[in-house]
């Protein structure tokens, strides 16, 4: 993982258009290949960010861009889509490198490790016919909660969350991307299981294909409150 602290300017295209002015931000850059912008405000989350697939390039700064300031400038481009975020560093102030190894991953609390066994158990919630590979489907950035198979005998991965938001939306990308890559499971669809999922994360999940299935704990374990509802 790179960080770099900087003063910069960003800008995003794509399906949407994005600016960010000139100011000092932490850029992360992920050994993934994503790239997150960060303040030292809102929390955790990026004002600006690109998921893998996606590759980092430098470019020389153009004359005008060399009159005004900038040393480099890094493109950083989706490999499926084509969008694109591109840095204008002006300033370095910090630029660091660290390995960080394998994640074993988060741990989850007690709801969400049983909301994991019930689906497990309760398979057909997910569609008639489906059947259950694995729980904890290992991959090389770390297991995938469930593994199951439709009706038809294509390969499907769950992520089951407590609250669902976009971190958990990316979580799963990741997992997809390099399942698909092999061809007993390709091609491999993902469901993005809660029992609340937040709106944003709920639009990009969809966007990216993948489905949403809200799940009743309660009605899981056997007491009246209501039905799991697939979107």
């Amino acid at each position: 993982m790179r960080l770099v602290i900087a003063r910069c300017s960003v800008d995003y295209t794509g399906r949407l258009n994005a600016h960010l002015p000139l100011a000092t931000r932490l850029l992360v850059h992920k050994g993934d290949g994503s790239l997150l912008v960060h303040s030292d405000g809102g929390s955790y989350k990026p004002l600006n960010w690109m998921s893998p697939p996606c590759s980092l390039t430098t470019e020389e700064p153009g004359e005008e861009e060399s009159t005004a300031g900038v040393i480099d400038v890094w493109r950083v481009t989706h490999k499926k889509t084509g969008d694109a975020l591109r840095v204008q560093i002006y300033e370095v102030l910090h630029d660091s490198a660290h390995e960080l190894g394998i994640d074993p991953g988060l741990q989850k609390d007690g709801v969400e490790a049983d909301l994991q066994r019930l689906l497990a158990e309760q398979v057909e919630l997910i569609g008639e016919g489906t059947t259950l590979v694995r729980r904890e489907y290992p991959t090389a950035i770390g297991p995938v909660d469930l593994m199951v198979r439709d009706a038809a005998g294509a390969a499907i991965a769950i992520e089951v969350k407590r609250r669902g938001d976009i971190d958990g939306v990316e979580q799963l990308t990741r997992y997809l991307e390099l399942l698909g890559r092999d061809p007993h499971l390709a091609p491999i669809t993902g469901i993005f299981a809660a029992q609340e999922i937040k709106p944003q994360a709920r639009v990009l999940a969809e966007d990216r294909g993948i489905r949403c299935l809200v799940l009743d704990y309660d009605d899981m374990k056997g007491i009246e409150s209501g039905v799991p509802r697939l979107f």
